[in-house]
């Protein structure tokens, strides 16, 4: 069993930054790769960035490459997204998970997530 608790979501102007921050738990969190989703109103659940377990590779969905990084600290057991250059649509409820699959992308491939933290960027 893996429990995910995501921190750092808030009210920012475009143009401005966040880290959101993932802090996992259990003893299997070391075997997974972490990742970020994230979901707009009335908008499906849509892939962002995810990290290898060992943190050497990574994997970003197209919008948010150069403006998002991903990164992770296995002694903490926490992710992050640093997010930078935000824009009104990167607005949504950020979610972590993690997955057993290099390069997957699909929600169904994540086996825990958390409970989401909210971004929303001001235009």
């Amino acid at each position: 069993q893996v429990q995910l608790v995501e921190s750092g979501g808030g009210l920012v102007q475009a143009g401005g930054s966040l880290r959101l921050s993932c802090a996992g738990s259990g003893r299997t969190l070391s075997s997974y790769a972490m990742g970020w989703f994230r979901q707009a109103p009335g908008k499906e659940r849509e892939f962002v960035a995810a990290i290898t377990s060992n943190a050497i590779s990574t994997w970003y969905e197209d919008s948010v490459k150069g403006r998002f990084t991903i990164s992770r600290d296995n002694v903490k057991k926490t992710v992050y997204l640093q997010m930078n250059s935000l824009k009104p649509d990167d607005t949504a409820v950020y979610y972590c998970a993690v997955t057993l699959h290099y390069g997957a992308r699909a929600p169904g491939a994540f086996d825990y997530w958390g409970q989401g933290t909210q971004v929303i960027v001001s235009s």
